[in-house]
């Protein structure tokens, strides 16, 4: 299986990793460390999370207070949002068609 980012959550991603450099340097690698954590968890283990929708579920991120949005298609893991847990928490419903 293989990973790949709607073009928002991978802008919401490098955004996050920016952010936590800006608070103390190295942060954000550790951040991207924990992002690669999970999305390995999702890869081994992709029925395993909280569903959000039919298609669509969330692995929280550990360490940092955000998820992984995801839908499995096939052979791929479609990233749909790297969401902050304490924000609108669906404000990325609206990046997949009515039947997602």
């Amino acid at each position: 299986m293989r990973i790949e980012f709607l073009d928002a959550a991978g802008a919401e991603y490098r955004a996050a990793v920016d952010y936590y450099d800006g608070e103390n340097p190295g942060l954000g690698g550790e951040f991207a460390d924990e992002i690669a954590r999970t999305t390995a968890r999702i890869v081994a283990f992709p029925d395993a999370w909280q569903k959000l929708s039919r298609r669509t579920r969330r692995c929280r991120v550990e360490r940092f207070p955000y998820g992984v949005v995801y839908q499995k298609r096939g052979d791929v893991i479609l990233v749909v949002a790297v969401m902050h847990l304490k924000r609108e928490p669906d404000y990325w419903a609206g990046r997949l068609g009515p039947e997602s």
